[in-house]
């Protein structure tokens, strides 16, 4: 079972589950649900965390700031 994480992302509050297992430095892809939808993090080349097939109306920053939590919470 995962624990919701939650991150403030312009004065909101946000609650997404990370639901890939066992990350680690090698990991490239995670998987999370954010308001019951599914996304794909992948890393690219300067380490950061993108969206697959995000639109403008996923909120890319919030996902964007999803990924950047993510790699400080597991120290990717």
């Amino acid at each position: 079972m995962n624990l919701p994480m939650r991150i403030n992302f312009e004065e909101k509050d946000y609650t997404y589950l990370i639901i890939t297992k066992g990350i680690t430095k090698l990991t490239a892809e995670i998987q999370i649900n954010l308001n019951d939808r599914e996304y794909q993090l992948v890393c690219n080349s300067k380490g950061d965390w993108d969206v697959v097939d995000a639109t403008v109306n996923d909120n890319p920053g919030l996902l964007k700031a999803i990924g950047r939590n993510i790699k400080l919470r597991y120290r990717l």
